[in-house]
């Protein structure tokens, strides 16, 4: 992108429009607006390699949804941790997890500057509960869990839904993704949940290679996984049923998916004994 196409998209300050960012290509699949050309440019690509990515978009944002209403109106939760939240889009996990009517508490944390601009949008208090908005990096679990406005605005002692919804994707290996994702886990007391979704390696290894190899040349890390590396993020909890599976086959609450496959995500979801 030239620099004059650059310089005549507004942004907010510390964001750098010439670059893509994961977030605004999300965005920009599933229809938003708060995305720059750099972005738009990166998400065509993910579409020539996958033509149905913007589907696969949608899929992964509706599995939260239903996760976060299992675990509002049937496991009882009503603390939610929401890492990588993105760019807030309707319906908001506090939103939905306040449909029943229930007292509602929610951290949403990213490190992108535009989810920061947004964040007035997250940062809500009223009749259920309350949220918080925290700009962290999940690669830093130990700080997450130290921030004073997690402190206090959740009870640790109380059970907690731990949403990793397509960021751990994010974490190459040498991040050590199992071992932060381990930190998050041992700091929640008995009863808490993790839900997880993650590109799957072995959907199709082809169209994942070219996504991985133009999310590369722009800057981004992608690291898809295979079904028994997303499993293990998981290891020492109580997998709900249905376990770990494509992200369409996860509870549907309409008739089960044509091709479970089409949307190259596993999904999960866990609870701690």
């Amino acid at each position: 992108m030239s620099q004059e196409s650059a310089e005549s998209e507004w942004a907010p300050p510390g964001i750098d429009v010439t670059m893509p960012h994961s977030a605004r290509m999300y965005d920009w699949w599933i229809g938003g607006k708060d995305n720059f050309a750099a972005d738009r440019a990166m998400g065509a690509a993910f579409v020539e390699a996958i033509p149905s990515i913007r589907t696969m978009a949608r899929a992964n944002r509706a599995f939260m949804h239903r996760v976060v209403r299992y675990l509002s109106a049937q496991a009882g939760v009503h603390q939610f941790l929401d890492i990588g939240t993105g760019i807030p889009t309707r319906p908001n996990v506090h939103e939905i997890a306040e449909e029943g009517g229930a007292e509602t508490r929610v951290v949403y944390l990213d490190n992108d500057p535009i989810v920061l601009a947004h964040a007035r949008a997250l940062q809500v208090s009223g009749e259920h509960g309350r949220t918080a908005y925290i700009d962290a990096d999940v690669r830093e679990p130990e700080k997450i869990l130290a921030h004073p406005e997690l402190r206090d605005t959740l009870d640790l002692d109380q059970p907690v839904g731990l949403l990793l919804i397509a960021i751990l994707m994010l974490l190459e290996d040498s991040d050590d993704p199992y071992g932060v994702v381990r930190t998050l886990l041992d700091a929640l007391p008995s009863g808490s949940y993790v839900a997880i979704s993650h590109p799957g390696q072995d959907f199709d290894p082809e169209a994942m290679a070219a996504v991985v190899g133009a999310a590369t040349r722009g800057g981004i890390t992608l690291v898809p996984r295979e079904r028994d590396q997303v499993s293990r993020f998981f290891s020492g909890w109580d997998l709900v049923e249905p376990g770990v599976v494509p992200v369409l086959s996860w509870r549907p609450e309409g008739p089960p998916p044509e091709d479970p496959r089409a949307a190259y995500y596993w999904a999960g979801l866990a609870r701690k004994p």
